[in-house]
């Protein structure tokens, strides 16, 4: 019963990890918007697109996205591959002050699970960018899986440790 139990908490811990793999990809960007950048001025960076956070991805179509909360107006813009695997160049090009919100598509669309990753925002012409990077919710729920199954396997086995508590009669 001890091996079912061990069996079951490491099939548990596997299936927690592989519930959220499957097809997606993380993105990040290097180097984040300027501090001092104003409308009408551009920035160069870099997409970098990783399969299961690790493996670098070629072959997808990411891009970057400007948007302005306050009046909703977005700008696009493709990035294209620079040769190195994973890296996506970008130039973005600041359409006016105000404040924009910085976001990544991964174009990873193989599975039917692109992702949209949120850098923060940045204020134009005020001086000041805040990044906020995205909720990893794949991962956290993962990791709650994985803790659950590892607690449960825990208790069961702490149970099956103890002895049972028979009276045994005293010696006399």
């Amino acid at each position: 019963m001890l091996r079912l139990t061990l069996a079951l908490a490491v099939a548990g811990l596997a299936l927690a990890g592989g519930a959220s793999a499957g097809g997606w990809a993380t993105a990040g960007l290097s180097p984040l918007p300027p501090e001092d950048v104003s409308g009408g001025s551009t920035w160069k960076t870099t997409i970098t697109v990783l399969q299961h956070g690790r493996t670098p991805l070629d072959g997808v179509s990411p891009t970057l996205t400007l948007r302005n909360p306050t009046t909703g107006e977005k700008q696009t813009f493709a990035a294209t591959p620079t040769g190195e695997p994973g890296k996506y160049a970008v130039t973005v090009a600041f359409p006016e002050s105000g404040s924009w919100e910085v976001s990544v598509w991964d174009g990873f669309t193989q599975y039917g699970n692109p992702q949209t990753t949120t850098f923060g925002s940045v204020d134009l012409g005020a001086g000041t960018t805040s990044s906020g990077g995205g909720f990893p919710l794949g991962w956290t729920l993962s990791g709650v899986a994985a803790a659950l199954a590892a607690a449960l396997a825990l208790v069961l086995l702490r149970r099956r440790s103890r002895p049972d508590s028979v009276a045994a009669p005293l010696p006399g």
